[in-house]
């Protein structure tokens, strides 16, 4: 098969994936879901349970809309940076369209059981993810759309590679540490743990950059 044709085929597997495991279960669920939950995990707001399809349409299309800017960066990207490599930014896409699957699942799963800790699912996936895509970052080349975009990174191309060299731990193994904390801590402790991890994966590469650009490297 086409290898381009293969990742299509991977996408559509992804995206229905949710609507086949909500369907294994939908005549089941009571005429009203829960359709939002506070950061307690509480239900807070109610809906009819075709409501429960809103969510794989909704996250499906922004999932297939993220792969199909990935798979066409190079024509969309203002730089038109040549040395970009295609095949890394398609399997960036599929890891974005694979997340937000899961993602789906786990919502879908917490309409299922309401009284699953949604956060004991959704912390250490979110752990995961920013695990997969600091492992990624150092083979991520210079673009408008994916990676620490900040003026320092797109003017120098050295910047950018130093910074998401750099950007590549903090997120590796801050999201590994993220879905341990996730697992292990109770209740509101795991969502304060996982964003105060948060906090330097995001601020350190930051003032990495821009000390990389003011050293005149």
């Amino acid at each position: 098969m086409n290898k381009n044709y293969s990742h299509y085929l991977i996408v559509l597997l992804l995206l229905s994936a949710p609507f086949i495991y909500l369907f294994t279960f939908y005549n089941s669920l009571p005429d009203t879901i829960p359709t939002h939950f506070n950061i307690k995990g509480e239900a807070d707001g109610f809906g009819s349970k075709s409501m429960a399809f809103f969510g794989p349409v909704f996250i499906g299309i922004v999932s297939l809309f993220t792969y199909m800017v990935m798979i066409n960066i190079k024509k969309i990207d203002p730089k038109r940076y040549e040395n970009n490599n295609d095949e890394y930014f398609k399997i960036f896409g599929l890891i974005i369209v694979a997340f937000m699957s899961a993602l789906n699942m786990v919502i879908l799963t917490k309409t299922k059981f309401p009284n699953l800790p949604i956060d004991k699912l959704l912390l250490p996936l979110l752990g995961l993810l920013f695990a997969v895509m600091g492992s990624f970052f150092p083979k991520l080349s210079q673009n408008y759309f994916a990676g620490f975009k900040l003026p320092w990174t797109l003017s120098s191309e050295e910047n950018w590679k130093a910074t998401h060299n750099y950007a590549g731990k903090f997120w590796l193994y801050g999201g590994i540490l993220q879905m341990i904390l996730g697992f292990v801590l109770p209740g509101i402790w795991s969502f304060i743990s996982f964003f105060v991890i948060m906090i330097p994966m995001v601020l350190a590469p930051i003032v990495y950059s821009y000390r990389f650009f003011k050293a005149g490297k």
